[in-house]
């Protein structure tokens, strides 16, 4: 598969590299861009700050820059967090996507969203703040209106950014069960 890997919104961090660096020797072909032009964070509110200042349109079109010479080939479109949410817009919008890979985070829909059976599947912890349980029920009712085949696993106590060993969310059983989860929907596409 040709999976372009989106960062969450604490920039290109060594995590992001280490999981297109198993997702490649999976045998897939992967594309990280950098959305912050270098910058990364320590602290959420960090993050936050840079991610208002640059502004959601100016990093979607990053985004679509970044995707558009691969987009032909297929993409699987894949990110952490904020970079699930872009890597979900991507993928919605692109009629020759071959799947949407979530880790931590999902996105609004457009009411008008329509996709042709887009195999999407979901990584989340439980609880997560970022992602409640009522707003994850809607999601997934949405994707499925839009016509989405939804798989969705919640591992419970984790923290949000389970799968990033230098964050305190880091949860070892949890990203490996990701991992092993992913893979394997990864090879069915």
């Amino acid at each position: 598969m040709n999976i372009m890997l989106f960062h969450s919104a604490y920039g290109l961090r060594p995590a992001v590299r280490a999981a297109a660096d198993r997702l490649r020797a999976a045998g897939h072909e992967v594309w990280t861009p950098d959305l912050f032009e270098g910058r990364t964070f320590e602290t959420v509110e960090e993050a936050r700050d840079y991610r208002e200042e640059t502004g959601k349109d100016e990093l979607l079109r990053r985004a679509v820059l970044a995707a558009a010479p691969y987009s032909e080939r297929g993409l699987v479109y894949a990110g952490f967090s904020l970079g699930a949410a872009i890597a979900q817009t991507l993928a919605l919008g692109d009629a020759k996507a071959r799947g949407l890979l979530l880790l931590h985070g999902t996105s609004d829909l457009a009411p008008n969203a329509s996709v042709d059976e887009l195999p999407v599947q979901l990584h989340v912890a439980e609880p997560d703040p970022f992602e409640p349980d009522d707003w994850l029920s809607a999601w997934y009712l949405q994707m499925g209106r839009a016509g989405a085949d939804v798989e969705v696993y919640r591992y419970t106590g984790a923290g949000h950014l389970y799968t990033d060993p230098d964050l305190p969310d880091w949860d070892a059983e949890a990203a490996e069960a990701t991992w092993r989860v992913a893979l394997g929907f990864l090879d069915t596409l």
